[in-house]
Order: C-alpha cells, then structure tokens, then sequence
C-alpha cells in the first residue's frame, strides 16, 4: 500500500476508533448504571479480574487514581460486598483486595448484549482476521497505556508549575502590603 493510499485509510481509521472509545465509555456507563456503581467502580473490579488480587497501591495504578482515592474505593465496593480484603498468599504481612464474581445475572444484565452484538461482529472474520484483531488489541492496550501515563504525568508537571506560579504572585502581593 501506498503512503497516498495510506494516509486517508488511517484519518478514516481515527474516526472511527473515535467512536468506538464512545461506544465503549458509554457502553462503561450502562453497565455501571446497571450494576448500582459507577464507571470508575466497574473500571476498578474489571482490573481485578483481569489481574487478581491487589493491593491498593497495585489498584491506583491500574485505575489512574490516588492511593487514598482507592482506599475510599476499596472502603465502598467492600462494604456493598463487591470486594473482599485478604492477606496476601505471598507476603501475609500485606492486604490485598479481589472482586467478588459477579452473579450470572447481574453478568448477563451489564454485558450480556455487549457478548451478544459482539460475538455476532467477531462471526463476520476469518481466522486470521481475528488473529491480526488480536494482535491490533495486544499492541494496542500497552500502548493506550503508556499514553495515559505520558498524559497524567504531563497534566500533573502542568498543575505543579501552576500552583507555583500562583504561589509566587501571592507571594508577590502580600510582600507589597496594602496600597
């Protein structure tokens, strides 16, 4: 393929990754809303499921939140028994946290037509279509990762720099006293 034929094939490829992201925000808050929680909660218990039981500390950093955010976190879904807090099999000295399993009810409820509508997608692709997908979303998860991680960092050099801006000129003002 050519880079002339390229380039309008990846400005058509971002759109439509675009909306898929919405799909998927949106699709986060429906489930969310189905379940009682919020997206960040869902966002939190499919982090452990997919990793296992975590520490706080472990959760923050999948997440995107404070340690302290996570522990109120981790405070609520235990006490709306969605979590459960345990020693750690390999250090008992530490406290780790794991989802509850969903029940096959509340599963079907939140995801079951996301499965559906994409299990009927997933039927339209060959064998090795499917494995080049699959290659797309390994690649794709560390990388949207990473730039998650460049984009807090950038955003939290941002506000540090801001707050010393400020810092300074109301430093500067109170040095001058009243006029």
């Amino acid at each position: 393929m050519s880079n002339q034929d390229r380039g309008p094939l990846l400005g058509r490829l971002a759109d439509i990754y675009r909306g898929y992201l919405t799909a998927v925000v949106l699709h986060g808050q429906a489930a969310a809303d189905t379940l009682g929680q919020n997206p960040t909660d869902v966002y939190a218990l499919n982090a452990l499921e997919l990793a296992g039981p975590l520490t706080t500390g472990a959760l923050a950093e999948r997440i995107g939140l404070s340690q302290s955010a996570t522990t109120r976190l981790v405070d609520r879904l235990e006490r709306a028994g969605w979590v459960r807090r345990g020693p750690d099999a390999a250090d008992r000295r530490r406290v780790v946290v794991e989802a509850v399993p969903l029940t096959h009810e509340q599963d079907e409820a939140a995801f079951g037509a996301a499965r559906s509508r994409m299990a009927e997608v997933f039927e339209g692709f060959g064998p090795d279509e499917l494995r080049v997908l699959l290659r797309y979303f390994e690649q794709a998860t560390p990388a949207l990762r990473e730039a998650t991680a460049e984009t807090r960092s950038e955003t939290r050099r941002e506000a540090k720099a801001e707050a010393k801006t400020e810092a300074r000129s109301e430093g500067r003002g109170e040095a001058r006293g009243p006029q």
